[in-house]
């Protein structure tokens, strides 16, 4: 019998498609978090007896393990049983020293891999199933879709295959696309799907509203940070609130009742696996995440508890703009007031009747460091022709 662990989120749950698609009834698939499956992969062992070492195969996709079990998986096979750990997370990339891991986070053409993509060029390898186009691409929008490719190349159908899964159980889900793959040449969404998509799409955006009303920000480290509450949705929510305040170098998305912490990044210099790997997570360099433990715990949410949402920036001015030559106004929760305006072929920053002592290439540099520094956002109109008014009187 062939046992697949593997994670519970659309990128693992691919791979066990895949597995039931090549070996039906002859495979296992146990989906787990990240918390459990340690222990899920220990208890294997312990069920299997010495003389059945032969009879299971054990594979491993989309989620790390520690170094016990990385010793319990090197004694199996050295006793003759078989092993096959598949991942591409920067994190589990020291698993590349055992002759049954295969860790790859880049293909030779620069695209980032999934666990998916590399299961799938793993079967195709063996020859335990045969290419077909709508099992391409499948396998092509979960991978765009785990990279965050799909952003780049405007492939929306990723992303719908996504909220999909998010809508459904596991196990219908599951069922729908193992019907769908071993039935259609193509893959597509019918049209029941297709208006549950278009409401869904819907409410992840007011729900990224509400949660950038909530977001607080703060330093950790040498790293500005926002940090939010949520239980759904994290990769959009992450992406977007991203976008939304690029000044913040990554996003903390915290789920309570789950006790996790989810990393996210739009930024080149910030590599979040390296953040999560302080708290004893990991996963890609710009979304990764760990368990809540009393560290993550006192940093992210003791610590920051009294302090109050960030402001937002004021969304229908016609006046006080970004960008503005002639100068932009921004105000904190303090009521204190900076003008950023260009002068000499720089960007300087007011204060009052002060100018402070710097001076920026662009625009956004200036209103970066402004965010950052002082957690101001763009002023209304009316406030932005006040001050203009009490400037001209000084």
């Amino acid at each position: 019998m062939i046992h697949l662990y593997t994670h519970n989120d659309l990128d693992g749950l691919g791979c066990g498609i895949l597995a039931k698609i090549a070996f039906g009834e002859e495979v296992e698939v146990h989906y787990n978090s990240v918390a459990r499956i340690n222990s899920q992969v220990e208890r294997f062992f312990e069920l299997t007896k010495s003389n059945q070492v032969n009879e299971n195969t054990i594979w491993i996709t989309d989620l790390s393990v520690n170094e016990a079990n990385s010793k319990r998986i090197e004694q199996f096979v050295q006793e003759g049983g078989k092993a096959q750990f598949i991942d591409h997370h920067k994190t589990a990339l020291h698993l590349n020293e055992y002759s049954w891991a295969k860790v790859t986070v880049e293909y030779d053409d620069g695209r980032l891999t999934s666990a998916t993509s590399l299961f799938y060029d793993y079967l195709l390898e063996n020859k335990w199933v045969t290419a077909k186009s709508s099992i391409d691409e499948f396998v092509e929008l979960i991978r765009q879709y785990d990279t965050w490719e799909w952003e780049k190349n405007n492939e929306i159908k990723a992303k719908q295959l996504n909220d999909l899964f998010s809508l459904l159980s596991l196990d219908e889900f599951e069922g729908k696309m193992l019907e769908r793959l071993k039935s259609e040449n193509t893959f597509s969404f019918n049209e029941f799907e297709q208006q549950l998509l278009k409401m869904e799409e819907e409410k992840i955006n007011r729900y990224i509203r509400k949660k950038n009303r909530e977001l607080v920000q703060t330093f950790v480290d040498d790293h500005c940070v926002g940090i939010v509450h949520a239980e759904m949705y994290h990769s959009e929510l992450g992406n977007e609130l991203g976008k939304e305040n690029s000044h913040l170098d990554y996003i903390v998305i915290l789920n309570m009742g789950g006790k996790k912490v989810s990393f996210r990044t739009i930024h080149d210099h910030v590599d979040v696996s390296a953040v999560a790997g302080k708290f004893g997570g990991g996963g890609h360099v710009k979304a990764s995440g760990c368990t809540m433990n009393e560290t993550a715990y006192k940093l992210f949410v003791h610590e920051v508890f009294p302090l109050d949402s960030s402001r937002l920036d004021a969304p229908k001015n016609q006046h006080n703009l970004k960008n503005n030559p002639e100068g932009s106004l921004y105000e904190n929760n303090n009521r204190e007031k900076w003008f950023i305006r260009e002068h000499n072929n720089q960007w300087i920053v007011e204060n009052g009747s002060k100018t402070l002592p710097l001076s920026f290439n662009s625009f956004t540099e200036a209103e970066h460091f402004v965010k950052r520094q002082y957690n101001a956002a763009l002023s209304r109109d009316d406030q932005y022709a006040e001050y203009i008014k009490n400037s001209k009187k000084g």
